[in-house]
């Protein structure tokens, strides 16, 4: 199993704009539940800490292999999403590791 876990910080002048780009960076993440051969688990978190050198967001997904996730990298769905959220991020960080 490969895990593919991504955190962004979204772009916002005021808290409403933030909430409203994460808000939207959710909707689409979600909407790739069941559309991606081998993508077992899509969980989509929202920073609760406050922190300054928090993420807003963290994408964690489990892949069956990866060749798997190479796959989800060109999958037409997953491109869509991309479109979707691009300019909402002003920063993204990415960890993958295989599971034994």
């Amino acid at each position: 199993m490969i895990k593919h876990i991504v955190m962004w910080n979204v772009r916002g002048d005021t808290p409403q704009q933030k909430a409203a780009g994460i808000a939207l960076l959710r909707r689409s993440f979600e909407s790739l539940r069941g559309r991606i051969p081998g993508l077992l688990h899509l969980e989509v978190g929202v920073d609760s800490s406050g922190v300054d050198y928090a993420c807003d967001v963290v994408l964690y997904t489990e892949f069956e292999s990866q060749a798997a996730l190479d796959a989800y990298g060109t999958h037409p769905e997953h491109l869509r999403v991309k479109r979707e959220v691009g300019d909402l991020r002003i920063a993204r960080h990415q960890v993958d590791y295989a599971v034994p």
